[in-house]
């Protein structure tokens, strides 16, 4: 039995909503049957479009992302249990390709018992030139504010082979890490709309062993807008204004929640 979540940004952009991560959980009856089963989820209808998937056979609610990815972390073996699978179909609200419908995908596997002890704080941590603050959204994954892609586009591998978070297996390199971490969606949408695996994701090292790719930890995810990003769009005060005015006419009947236009926008606390 595979029990599978879909987890959905709910930040709206020009594009719309894409889909960012799909959690699962599996019961691995034989080696490297996660990866399997990692395969027949890309590969099934609407799931084809998933840009990250994350694998693991721990007791865990997918629905509960940190605890689901703190599990994950644990567990993985970065050197052969990470897979980026390049020039694959993409959804087209997804904008972080080199175009419409094209992109990349990744899979994180993390089975087994667990593997290390993830770090859990910052304190005292002494970033390279440039980058910071630095956020832990969950034991072993790390938000980092870094220089805008327009002023270095390479800050990811400076990040990633700087040795300061050499502990942690998991960063994401973000414009914003206060931003970033301010909820479980905030994270969702800024880590996993904004990158392509392909293109986006370095490591510590690398180094070919015949045709794979052994990565060592940490590996960064380069999360920061790109030029070519559509603006977020936020909704502007008077049109908020005349929602909250005639909100019971939209709905007479009553029965449905209006929501606070600013506090939706995922740059701020719920």
């Amino acid at each position: 039995m595979v029990s599978v979540t879909c987890l959905h940004a709910q930040k709206h952009t020009k594009l719309g909503q894409p889909q960012a991560v799909v959690a699962v959980v599996d019961r691995e009856r034989y080696a490297r049957e996660a990866l399997a089963a990692a395969f027949r989820i890309l590969g099934e209808g609407q799931l084809a479009l998933t840009k990250f998937l994350l694998v693991t056979d721990a007791p865990v609610d997918p629905r509960a992302f940190r605890p689901t990815l703190e599990a994950v972390l644990e567990r993985t073996d970065l050197s052969r249990d990470l897979h980026v699978v390049p020039e694959t179909a993409m959804d087209t609200l997804d904008y972080a390709g080199p175009e419409v419908n094209r992109g990349s995908k990744g899979v994180l596997i993390g089975v087994g018992p667990p593997r290390r002890k993830l770090p859990g704080g910052l304190e005292g941590l002494t970033l390279p030139s440039g980058f910071g603050p630095a956020h832990a959204f969950c034991r072993g994954c790390a938000v980092v504010s870094g220089p805008s892609w327009e002023q270095e586009p390479g800050a990811a591998g400076r990040l990633a082979g700087s040795g300061a978070l050499a502990e942690w297996p998991l960063v994401v390199l973000v414009d914003d890490a206060g931003a970033a971490t301010v909820s479980e969606t905030a994270f969702l949408w800024t880590a996993f709309t904004r990158f392509d695996p392909a293109r986006d994701l370095v490591a510590a090292s690398a180094r070919l062993e015949g045709n794979a790719i052994v990565r060592e930890a940490p590996v960064v995810l380069d999360a920061r807008m790109k030029p070519w990003y559509p603006a977020v769009v936020e909704c502007d005060p008077e049109t908020a204004r005349t929602v909250e005015r005639r909100w019971n006419e939209y709905f007479p009947e009553g029965g449905v929640a209006m929501g606070d236009s600013s506090t939706a926008h995922l740059d701020r606390a719920p």
